[in-house]
Order: structure tokens, then C-alpha cells, then sequence
């Protein structure tokens, strides 16, 4: 096989949004060859990809012989700790069933006035800082660290440590080690918290009582790593990546103001790890084309079947307030470096920008109304509304 069947491509330098040439141009079913000389096979259209992740004879186990580890961390990581999106039915099912009630459409759109006060918090903090900023750093990484260490409950002193680990966690470093050791101490921790009940209110306090004699506290310190690196950096991610976007289409910037679906289909960026199919133009005219007003709610950056991203309802919510914050408060901000210098993360699990500076007229940093610093909590809080 050429350089161009190896998984996962090289994108465009030119287009850093869109996916490696390769996948949209080959076969809608082919051989690729992964990192450990493995080929398995890839498929790219939208309607063969939903017929793979609803079939039951498709297998999610990391034990299964000659599953397809996409790069080393993967493999190692997975040897060690087995969550729930390695698992099949019925071990599956019953993981899900216990998870899937605090994660409804009702109870996440309850947390969106905290997740509110907290994206107002740190763009209280970015705005009152230097000008330019880093919007990773102050806003787009934050933000969904603070929501989920609070649904976890994890207490606030922990909050740097918890914050450090899951960017480990994700890191494109060929050398597997460190994310490993990451994985392990954060398990550690986790297990600690629900052994000792030293969790504050939340899953990881919550689920122990009542599940105790369904899952041990490593059961849930595994599941409480999952909800991390799949609530926290996936997030992170997006709302780095689409913000990107949306300031390179500054005339779509102004109508962020509801769902974020068009921007969940045209980036996709867990495209290193799980293959989505947003970009057949069988189903999405054009779709190569950003646009904020299409209508996109059947892409699969979420996934589809029994693997459908348990968090999405949560994920939804936080793009949601992040990017129409950032419309409201921040209505001039531009990127403060061209795009062709942004570096990219191309080989990490979730697709993104290392760093994103922005700058913005200092003049229109006002509060949205009824809101002041005094009356809102700070980021630090760690009560979560609903």
C-alpha cells in the first residue's frame, strides 16, 4: 500500500478543517494500513457507516483478535482498563443502564445557567487580561473541565491535577508511557474518591449508594476516567476548533445562536480514532461547505446504535453557551495570527488547535443584561444548578 492508504492521513495544510483528501476520495470500502502494519477495512459513505454501528455482530471489544487499535496509546491504554466503549453486549447494556438516567436531554439542559455562569466567569477573566489571548487556555479548555469535575464530584482543590491528567490522557505523543501512567494514577484517584466517599455531589458519590451492589469503586473510577477524556477533551476540543471556523467565516460568527450540529458534522474531529462519514455528499449537498443555517442533526460525530455518545445531550448544551457566548459578550473577536501559523494537533485523538489567539476591541467587553460580577458565581463554585 502507498503512503496515502495509511491511517490516519495527512490533511491539507491548506485545509486544516477538512479531513484528509484520502478519505474522501477512495472507495466508500477499502483496505488501510494502521500503524502496527494491520489493515483493516475503512468505510466512508454515511449509510454504510450507520449499517456497521448498528450491527450486533460488529464488535466494540478491544480483546477481540485483530481489532484495530489506531495508534499505540490506543493499544496500551485499552490493554490496562476496559470502559464502556470497548464493551459489547450484555456488559454493555448493563454499564449504559446505569449511566444513561443522568444523562438526559432533561437533566443536561438543567445545567445550562451554571454552564452559563461559568463560561460568563472565564470570559469575565479573558476579557479583563491581555489582549490578545489564548482562547484555549482561557476559555475553550476550562470550560468543560470546570462542568465535568463538577458532575463528577470532584472536589475543587483537585481541580489542577484533574485538569493536567486529562490532557495527558489525549496527548499525540508516539511514546505511549506517559498517557498510560496518566491513566493509571487518574483511576487511582478516582477510586479513591468513591472508596472513601470524599467525592462532593455528584455521579461519583451518587452512583456508589446506589449501585453499590452492582459495580465495585473501580467499576466506577473507570467509568468516571470515560466520562473525563469523553466529557472534557472532546469538548475542548470543539469549542476551539469551531470557534476557528466561525472566526474564518466571520459573516456566520453573528448568527451562532442555537444548535451547533453543522459544526459537530463538518469538523468530526475524532476522526484518528472513531470513522465518521459527515462529509458524503450523498447526503449533505456540498459538503465540503461550511454553512451555520444547514440543516445537520443526522451526522455522526456522535456516533449511532448502541455506541450513540452517552454524553451528547451534555455536549450539545456546552457548544451551545460557548459559542453564543462568545457571539454575545465577545461580538469582535477575531483570530490574532493567521491560520496558516495556528499549529494543529495531528495526530492526537480529538483534532484541534494547541493554541488559538484572538484579540477583540476592548471597548465591547459589557455583561450580558441583568448580569453582574457580583451576583455570579465564580468558577470555582462547585454547585451545579438542577
Amino acid at each position: 500500500m502507498s503512503d496515502e492508504e495509511t491511517f490516519p492521513m495527512a490533511r491539507a495544510p491548506r485545509c486544516p478543517f477538512d479531513p484528509a483528501p484520502g478519505l474522501t476520495t477512495r472507495p466508500p470500502v477499502s483496505r488501510v494500513r494502521l500503524w502496527d502494519g494491520s489493515e483493516p477495512w475503512l468505510i466512508t459513505r454515511h449509510a454504510d457507516v450507520r449499517a456497521v454501528l448498528a450491527d450486533p455482530r460488529v464488535s466494540a471489544d478491544v480483546a477481540q483478535p485483530g481489532f484495530p487499535h489506531t495508534n499505540a496509546i490506543s493499544k496500551a491504554r485499552d490493554a490496562r482498563m476496559k470502559t464502556l466503549m470497548q464493551m459489547d453486549p450484555p456488559e454493555h447494556t448493563a454499564q449504559r443502564r446505569i449511566l444513561a438516567p443522568e444523562f438526559t436531554v432533561r437533566k443536561m439542559a438543567a445545567l445550562r445557567p451554571r454552564i452559563q455562569r461559568l463560561a460568563d466567569d472565564l470570559l469575565d477573566g479573558m476579557l479583563a487580561g491581555p489582549n490578545p489571548a489564548d482562547l484555549v487556555e482561557a476559555f475553550a479548555a476550562p470550560l468543560p473541565s470546570l462542568v465535568i469535575r463538577e458532575l463528577l464530584g470532584v472536589p475543587c482543590a483537585d481541580r489542577d491535577f484533574f485538569q493536567s491528567v486529562a490532557r495527558t490522557l489525549v496527548m499525540d505523543d508516539p511514546d505511549p508511557t506517559r498517557a498510560v501512567t496518566a491513566s493509571q494514577e487518574l483511576n487511582a484517584y478516582l477510586e479513591g474518591l468513591v472508596a472513601t466517599e470524599a467525592a462532593e455531589p455528584g455521579l461519583l458519590s451518587k452512583l456508589p449508594v446506589e449501585q453499590r451492589e452492582a459495580m465495585s469503586p473501580r467499576s466506577i473510577a473507570v467509568l468516571g476516567q470515560l466520562l473525563l477524556v469523553a466529557g472534557h477533551d472532546t469538548t475542548a476540543a470543539m469549542i476551539a476548533l469551531g470557534t476557528a471556523v466561525l472566526l474564518t467565516h466571520p459573516e456566520q460568527f453573528s448568527d451562532v445562536s442555537g444548535p451547533a450540529e453543522e459544526l459537530l458534522r463538518y469538523l468530526s474531529l475524532t476522526h484518528t480514532e472513531a470513522r465518521r462519514a459527515n462529509r458524503d455528499p450523498l447526503v449533505f449537498p456540498d459538503p465540503g461547505r461550511f454553512d451555520i443555517r444547514r440543516s445537520a442533526r443526522h451526522h455522526l460525530a456522535f456516533g449511532y446504535g448502541r455506541h450513540l455518545c452517552l454524553g451528547a445531550p451534555l455536549a450539545r448544551v456546552e457548544l451551545e453557551v460557548a459559542y453564543a457566548t462568545l457571539r454575545r459578550r465577545v461580538p469582535t473577536l477575531t483570530l490574532a495570527a493567521p491560520l496558516d501559523r495556528l499549529e494543529f494537533k495531528e495526530n492526537a485523538i480529538f483534532y484541534s488547535v494547541r493554541e488559538l489567539p484572538v484579540t477583540w476591541a476592548s471597548t465591547l467587553t459589557t455583561l450580558p443584561p441583568g448580569s453582574s460580577a457580583k451576583n455570579r458565581r465564580t468558577p470555582h463554585d462547585s454547585s451545579v444548578s438542577g
